[in-house]
């Protein structure tokens, strides 16, 4: 195969309304560097500026309620302190060029009494996750969920509805609905996590409708031009499994057909392969410019971010830990440098140690 050429990455692209100058997104990475409340700090503010030379940077995930968030540290966008402090971030990062959309992520079962503003975590059906959660009394056991009742869903909807108009009031470009790696609303795309018998249970169609909602409910509110969502179709994390090949095709089917006339942003798809026909079949279906990520097991490096633009398997290519340990990585890549290297023992720490330190090029330091 002739070496990947980096002219097209480097080129301009919308994404709705959204024009970035070039193919590289930052990818939503959880940092947990908020405060108690979830409001973003100082660091956070210099974090996401050091970053705005990158086409897109998409936020980490920010609960749009009390009772969807999953980390102590972990931001919100509920509250006029998050809208204030995220304001703080979008002119920070505005003021370099740069552009940015806040991830919605309702965690549903992935959270905690003891971390939950309600004290209940809610779920499309009464079935526990696998593993553990960080709580403030230590590592406990993820607790059997409420399940939603009907009317609960439709406040769901609400919620992301007022999240997302609480992200534009901070001044956001646009946000991606988080309909991934496990959380509410894959808890419901997953036959696995959800077993409900009304219209968002059993069939494709109806595990899918919830996203499907969310997003029409979103784009009516803030503009589809500036609402995406991201999708992990059998990425089979946290309990929410797919692991029948063909249940999942028409799942996923049935959500991107859903999602088609709402003519979105963006989808942003984590799948190892952006060329499999899963990934594209959602491309297709939907008819929105995708995102690829081939997620947190296998990073996305330099020649394959240009190759999967150049092949036109994606208009854009979300990276996440070279982003992380380099905030000059367009220049890197646009230069071929060498890059830092991440420290995934900082990733969740919080403070400044790998997360506003690492050096851009210049300062010629290398960790």
């Amino acid at each position: 195969m002739p070496h990947p050429t980096s002219e097209r990455f480097f080129s301009p692209v919308s994404l709705g309304s959204i024009e970035l100058r070039n193919r590289l997104v930052m990818a939503p990475l959880t940092r947990i560097r908020a405060d108690e409340q979830g409001v973003p700090t100082d660091l956070m503010v210099e974090h996401y500026a050091q970053r705005a030379g990158v086409g897109l940077i998409v936020t980490e995930g920010t609960w749009p309620v009390g009772e969807g968030r999953t980390w102590i540290g972990q931001p919100g966008i509920e509250t006029a302190e998050h809208v204030a402090g995220w304001r703080r971030v979008t002119e920070a990062v505005h003021a370099r060029g740069g552009r940015i959309v806040m991830q919605i992520m309702h965690g549903g079962r992935i959270g905690h009494e003891a971390i939950s503003f309600t004290g209940r975590v809610v779920a499309p059906s009464a079935i526990a996750a696998p593993g553990q959660i960080r709580t403030p009394e230590g590592k406990q056991p993820l607790p059997v969920p409420h399940p939603l009742s009907t009317e609960e869903v439709s406040e769901v909807i609400n919620q992301f509805v007022q999240a997302a108009q609480n992200a534009i009031a901070a001044g956001m470009d646009g946000v991606q609905i988080h309909g991934a790696n496990g959380y509410l609303i894959q808890q419901f795309t997953a036959a696995a996590s959800n077993t409900r018998t009304d219209r968002y249970g059993g069939s494709a169609e109806n595990r899918a409708r919830l996203a499907v909602e969310i997003a029409a409910a979103v784009a009516e509110a803030i503009g589809s031009e500036r609402t995406g969502i991201r999708l992990s179709p059998q990425h089979n994390v946290q309990g929410a499994l797919e692991e029948d090949h063909d249940d999942a095709l028409a799942t996923y089917q049935a959500l991107a057909e859903g999602l088609a006339p709402l003519r979105l942003a963006h989808v942003d798809v984590l799948h190892p392969e952006p060329s499999a026909p899963l990934v594209q079949t959602i491309r297709q279906a939907s008819g929105a410019p995708l995102i690829a990520n081939t997620g947190f097991a296998a990073p996305t490096g330099r020649e394959e971010a240009f190759s999967m633009v150049e092949q036109n398997l994606a208009e854009a290519v979300g990276v996440g830990r070279a982003v992380i340990a380099n905030p000059d990585l367009v220049r890197r890549w646009q230069q071929g440098l060498p890059e830092n290297a991440p420290d995934p023992a900082t990733f969740y720490i919080g403070g400044e140690r790998g997360y506003t330190d690492y050096p851009t090029y210049s300062t010629g330091e290398h960790h």
